[in-house]
């Protein structure tokens, strides 16, 4: 039995970047045809297209807080792939390293972190569900989440809003994508603390492992590996294709109480 995905064209955004770079070696493994996002690391995403033997054609630059960035990304992806877009993994975003209570945020920053994870979620997802033919049945659409969006984050308000508002992207979306393609599905995928680029700094620190281990039965920061498969998971046609509006925690257990007070030997 297969998993549905063997040619089928997938949009990553971010992909250049941890959980991305895991997404796509999956999807090239599946046979799919992925198509690689990026914004920003330029070098990074010509290095992954290179290891992964994807033609230089299906890299995409955009920046996806600006509406007609991501109308030519479309644009870019239709001209180059006639049947277009079939399944969307909206994984871009941003994590401002330095924590800033909600009191003294100023609101540039806000307005960045909502644009960068929020807006342009919104952007892609409008842009996807309209260049999608009438007679597609089974598009998907994945959302990357975190768990800063069920729990909160202190010092990390803005980030956490913007992860928050992707469980509500994602309930309306499932029930809007079927009134048109009647297998369409719509999940979320809710990482923890995952070893990327992004959250490396941070790790660095392992004070700062002990206290966010704290709270998860699975005493480890997640690897790349553990998120891409969630994703995959709901991708699939087959191994996920009565499955819609759901929201897949990968944090290891955990939970907003304290279950371990003792540091990691």
């Amino acid at each position: 039995m297969t998993d549905g995905l063997a040619g089928r064209t997938v949009l990553v955004t971010g992909a250049a970047g941890g959980i991305g770079r895991s997404v796509m070696r999956h999807l090239v493994d599946r046979g799919a045809t992925p198509w690689l996002h990026y914004r920003s690391s330029e070098g990074e995403a010509r290095r992954l297209a290179s290891e992964l033997g994807l033609e230089a054609s299906r890299l995409a630059r955009a920046d996806l807080r600006e509406e007609s960035e991501v109308v030519a990304l479309f644009d870019q992806i239709d001209r180059g792939q006639p049947a277009g877009v079939r399944s969307l993994v909206v994984n871009a975003g941003v994590w401002p390293e330095r924590g800033v209570t909600i009191r003294d945020m100023d609101f540039a920053q806000w307005k960045e972190t909502l644009a960068s994870n929020l807006d342009s979620a919104f952007l892609c997802c409008r842009e996807f569900l309209r260049r999608l033919p009438a007679d597609v049945q089974d598009p998907s659409l994945v959302l990357i989440g975190s768990t800063s969006g069920r729990f909160g984050e202190e010092g990390h308000g803005d980030y956490s809003c913007s992860k928050a508002a992707m469980r509500g992207l994602m309930l309306t979306l499932k029930n809007e994508i079927v009134r048109r393609h009647p297998l369409g599905r719509v999940n979320l995928v809710s990482p923890g603390w995952v070893a990327t680029p992004m959250a490396d700094p941070a790790l660095a620190d392992q004070r700062i492992v002990n206290r966010v281990t704290s709270t998860m039965a699975l005493r480890k920061v997640a690897a790349p590996e553990d998120v891409a498969r969630a994703v995959l998971f709901f991708l699939s046609p087959e191994d996920a294709g009565h499955v819609t509006g759901q929201e897949l925690v990968v944090a290891g257990g955990m939970e907003g109480r304290l279950l371990h007070s003792e540091p990691i030997s």
